[in-house]
């Protein structure tokens, strides 16, 4: 019998105008007042985490309900209309006189995406959205992109405290992630650091990217960041152990048990607590402490078939995540089952249609799919520090399974 899973939280239409299929050195080159600028169609899918995590896992084979807030307006019909697709309407609220959030999504060839985002009805959605009766068998609830909820980060995150711990009173295992935070919004103005002290011991599984972790738990790392980038993706100029480590340690200290930091195209880094931490996981899960305690490993991405839209990639990888983490696979297969799983995400327009099945992409792995080439991981590093040398040398995994 498969294990039960809840995904809850930021749910949205996303609308994707179709670019051609021409990179460009900058967003300007492109986008300029006044002049008219030749589509090619465009993509209509639902997003947010609920649709591109919770669809996610179902299409890779969990029992999961899904549970987010739609307004009773033109977008929330369509998409109702595309869960139904997937026989997952049953756990959307309807909110009467509210909006349905969506999202513009520029994906420009050669350019990382920009969007224009509505949270709509999302910012109501609270405690008393999750009906009690769904969390008695479920296994695992994973909750995603607080900082697009707007009671989720209000009175430093108490309602966002209230549900973790709630979902770990009622004996289910917890997951979160995140989504980028806009400077300049409210969310931008949040102490995520509090909120984060007061929620990670109540989480079980801790999934965000590094952009929205240094952004939440160290703002002048980020700018430095910003500043060393200088224009290009951030993920394209850090190092493991001086950049992504130290966040990794502020998590591990809050009270995360296991950590995945998505480091965009060059991989995710991991990161697991001792046995004694992991032991208060929710023995529903069936997590094999002695395999998966004290664990740590960066692993690089898989080169994918070609690259349309990194729409839904990190989300899809955490999907995949957590359905091997469900079905008792050890980490480092979890983790390349994850990066797998994000190379034939950007290889469609929407999150889920490039997806494939473990079955399909252990294929591809045993048959030698080759890993991207990234400096991400930095050789002088391993030389120098001893927690390194088990960074780079035990846990660093291989690409096979």
């Amino acid at each position: 019998m498969k294990k039960k899973v809840i995904a809850a939280g930021h749910i949205c239409l996303d609308v994707t105008p179709v670019f051609p299929d021409k990179k460009v050195g900058q967003l300007g080159d492109l986008l300029q007042p006044g002049k008219l600028i030749h589509m090619e169609g465009a993509n209509v899918s639902t997003g947010g985490s609920v649709a591109n995590t919770g669809l996610g896992m179902k299409i890779l084979g969990a029992d999961v309900s899904l549970m987010g807030k739609i307004g009773d307006d033109a977008f929330g019909k369509m998409a109702e209309s595309i869960f139904a697709g997937y026989g997952a309407q049953e756990g959307l609220l309807v909110a009467p006189g509210e909006s349905t959030s969506y999202s513009v999504v520029l994906a420009v060839p050669g350019i990382d995406r920009i969007f224009l985002h509505d949270p709509g009805a999302n910012d109501t959605f609270c405690m008393d959205d999750i009906p009690k009766e769904e969390l008695r068998e479920a296994a695992l609830f994973h909750f995603g992109y607080p900082p697009l909820m707007k009671k989720m980060y209000e009175d430093d995150g108490e309602e966002l405290l209230r549900i973790f711990q709630s979902v770990k009173a009622a004996g289910v295992a917890t997951s979160l992630d995140f989504a980028s935070i806009d400077p300049t919004s409210e969310a931008g103005a949040a102490d995520w650091e509090k909120i984060l002290k007061r929620v990670l011991p109540y989480v079980d599984f801790f999934v965000p990217s590094v952009e929205e972790l240094c952004f939440m738990l160290d703002r002048g790392r980020f700018t430095e960041w910003q500043e060393r980038a200088g224009g290009r993706d951030i993920t394209e100029i850090l190092d493991v152990g001086k950049d992504v480590r130290p966040l990794a340690e502020k998590c591990m200290s809050f009270g995360a048990k296991v950590l995945l930091i998505k480091c965009g195209a060059p991989g995710m880094y991991y990161r697991t607590a001792g046995a004694d931490s992991l032991q208060k996981i929710s023995g529903r899960m069936e997590l094999d402490v002695d395999v998966w305690a004290d664990k740590e490993g960066f692993e690089k991405s898989y080169v994918p078939e070609r690259v349309l839209s990194g729409t839904g990639a990190g989300d899809t990888s955490i999907a995949a995540f957590l359905t091997a983490v469900l079905e008792g696979c050890g980490p480092e297969e979890c983790m390349q089952l994850a990066t797998a799983t994000g190379a034939c995400c950007v290889a469609a327009y929407d999150a889920l249609g490039g997806l494939k099945s473990f079955d399909e992409l252990r294929e591809k792995i045993t048959a030698g799919w080759p890993k991207t080439e990234s400096n991400l991981v930095s050789p002088s590093v391993a030389k120098d520090e001893p927690s390194a040398r088990l960074f780079f040398g035990i846990n660093e995994t291989e690409s096979r399974v």
